[in-house]
């Protein structure tokens, strides 16, 4: 089974895995109301080897969550990825964040999965999936309104997961809705998705590798007297 270092920075969660085929071995993760991840993540690294008994020549490949997320985690994670497999000759995975996220929903069979990530004012950042984790609606950038994913809703229970979720519950009144906020994206999650590429064969260009920001960004700074 191929040891895998996965790495999950897309919001303030901080967490680090080592997973063998799709069992967690090891994780470490802490989420803090501020951004740690360039305190911690190699300290959480360096943590779950030891604690998995495992050394950075005995893994077989890198996961990273690829977003969408915060831009300053993103970057930090994806640096420490790339730069491991650059130095060890490892291949590069990348996992979608809101698919990884779905597999925190607690759905039956024929139900659907929209995992949100908070954003700006009403804006979520989601994805649409069914009960096996299939995509069935890419990722975007939305602003929550009282129709939004009023085409999941009509015939069945639709799981809104995650930071976004909040804000969602404030507009979306259907019963079927149903809403958990305490969803993060975790490195935990990332074991199967990452172990199913790497079967695969699916890996990133590490030179090239970039995470999905879905939008720009931007650096908002004070206007002059």
């Amino acid at each position: 089974m191929a040891k895998i270092l996965n790495l999950e920075t897309a919001t303030t969660n901080c967490s680090v895995s080592i997973s063998n085929g799709t069992e967690i071995v090891a994780i470490k993760e802490n989420n803090s109301l501020n951004y740690s991840h360039a305190e911690q993540l190699h300290v959480f690294i360096k943590e779950a080897l030891d604690e998995a008994s495992l050394r950075f020549s005995d893994l077989d490949a890198m996961a990273i969550s690829k977003g969408p997320g915060s831009y300053t985690g993103l970057r930090i994670g994806v640096s420490a990825a790339k730069g491991l497999c650059f130095s060890l000759d490892l291949p590069l995975i990348s996992v979608p964040t809101l698919q990884s996220m779905a597999y925190q929903a607690n759905a039956g069979e024929g139900e659907i999965i929209i995992p949100v990530l908070d954003a700006r004012r009403m804006e979520v950042y989601s994805a649409v999936f069914d009960s096996d984790y299939h995509e069935i609606r890419g990722t975007r950038a939305e602003i929550i309104d009282e129709n939004a994913f009023s085409e999941y809703v009509a015939k069945q229970k639709v799981h809104i997961v995650g930071s976004g979720a909040a804000k969602c519950k404030e507009v979306l009144e259907h019963s079927n809705f149903h809403f958990d906020n305490s969803v993060l994206p975790s490195s935990r999650q990332m074991a199967i998705l990452s172990h199913e590429k790497y079967q695969a064969g699916q890996f990133e260009d590490v030179a090239y590798f970039e995470p999905y920001y879905l939008k720009d960004f931007v650096v908002h700074t004070k206007k002059k007297d």
